[in-house]
Parts: C-alpha cells; structure tokens; sequence
C-alpha cells in the first residue's frame, strides 16, 4: 500500500454527539472517513441516546464551541464545514458569525427534531436559523418537518417541496435540498438554487434501521465539496451513498438501528 504524502481534504462538522454512534458528530466522522477526507469536529452538546430516543441532551457553552472552532480552523484550516444539532439560539448564533468569517463552503443541517421525535432545538433558536444561519449556508438539507418548523410549509407531494424551497431560499442560503424521504413511494429529493433543479430519486428499502441518515447526507455533501465537486455533483454522490448505507442498515438495541456507514468497505469485502 503507498504511503500517503499529501493531507486529504479536511472537513469540520460542528454538531452534537449521539452516544449510541448512529447520528451526529459520531456519524459525520464516520461518513467523512468513508469517503476521503478528514474529519474534524466541533461539539455543541452532549446527549444520552440510543436506538430508543434522546433520554438527556447538555448544549456546551458558547465559549467552548467558539475555542474549538478557533483551534482547528486557525491552525488546520477546512476545506468545509457542516452543521448539525446547535440546540440554543445562543450557539447558532455564535456558529453563523464564525462561518461568515470562513471561507469554505457550508452545509447546514437545521436539525430540530431527532428521529423518534425529541427536541433537538429550542424554539426559540428558530429565529436565528433563520435570519443568521442560512444565509451562510451554501446548501441547506431540510427533511419535512424541518421544513414545518422553519417556513409552516407543510409538504405532501412534490409541488410542494418546490414551494419548501423556495421558502427556505428566501431566507439566503445559495442551494436548498428539500428532503423527501418522509413522502409515501420512492425516496426523493429536490436540489434547487432558484433557478435549475435536480430531481433525485433512489428506492425506497424496506429497513427500518436509518438512524442518523440526515447527518450523513449532509456530512457526505460537505466531503463531495471539500474534494472540490460541484453542489449538484456532491449532492448526487451524497445520495448514492446515503442510500446504500440505508439498504445495509442494522438492527442495535431495541429501536430504530443505524445506517451502516462502512457498506462500501464491507460490499468490496
């Protein structure tokens, strides 16, 4: 095997952990390992989760989150960064001054809700969402309820994810990815920036176990641009492998297992 000599692209994923290791900051290093580049991370909180839900989750202080950052971006540097789970309008708004001042890509994951339903954002932290994180955001990853708690646009079909876009490109991000997966029949997605659109569509798998498939999608975004694809390239890869890694799902615990970030590796085994 040769010896690397160059460093892989870096990517920062400011987020919160999941204990379990199916979704945040856990699932985003794994997807970025995957895929070539080098993961780094920023934490904004710490939760007790399983593949029963969120039993307890503690944001961590702005100046803990900011002192991260600094640390790896000033002395490293990234060639992207994706957001996750920033709990409080405190720490999205710390976050979306710090990204203002990095050039580098970003990929926003406006998480709200974790996938048994718990509360991974404070309602008030809507706001700053809105009027201070997207509009850093090169591409922002909205599932459906996302949507709801962010525009009240609540979609059905895909005329409707055609206006969730629009409503979520009001607000500044450069691309909008509307996340269709909650729809009935295939798994499809809207990619838009206002004026072209991608229409991605993959089948629907009959596994239950996709814990953590938003964090991935968005951590596998970020790596496509960090190797320097174009958005419409880097989501269509995201995607592809986004859905092998739910076909390989597995069952943990008692509830909804993860995605299997590893299914290349294990398919090329």
């Amino acid at each position: 095997m040769p010896i690397r000599t160059a460093a892989p692209p870096r990517v920062l994923t400011v987020a919160g952990s999941d204990s379990g290791g199916g979704a945040g900051i856990q699932a985003d290093l794994k997807t970025m390992l995957a895929l070539g580049v080098h993961g780094m991370s920023v934490l904004t909180a710490v939760t007790a989760q399983n593949s029963l839900g969120v039993q307890g989750a503690w944001e961590l202080p702005v100046d803990a989150v900011r002192a991260q950052y600094r640390s790896v971006v000033d002395d490293i540097g990234v060639q992207a960064v994706k957001t996750g789970m920033l709990a409080s309008a405190a720490l999205v708004e710390t976050v979306a001054e710090l990204l203002a001042g990095t050039d580098a890509p970003v990929v926003v994951d406006p998480v709200g809700v974790s996938k048994h339903g718990d509360a991974l954002l404070a309602a008030e932290a809507l706001d700053s969402v809105r009027t201070k994180l997207l509009p850093v955001a090169t591409v922002a990853t909205p599932n459906l309820d996302e949507v709801a708690q962010l525009t009240g646009v609540q979609v059905t079909d895909e005329d409707g994810m055609r206006r969730a876009a629009e409503e979520i490109l009001a607000f500044g991000p450069r691309w909008a990815l509307i996340k269709g997966g909650h729809l009935p029949g295939e798994a499809v997605d809207l990619l838009t920036d206002g004026s072209a659109e991608h229409w991605l569509r993959a089948p629907r798998h009959d596994n239950r176990h996709t814990h953590g498939t938003g964090c991935t999608l968005a951590s596998a975004i970020a790596a496509g641009l960090a190797l320097g694809q174009d958005v419409p390239t880097a989501v269509e890869g995201a995607k592809e492998y986004v859905t092998g890694a739910i076909r390989a799902g597995f069952a943990l615990g008692g509830g909804i297992g993860p995605v299997d970030h590893g299914w290349r590796t294990r398919s090329a085994g």
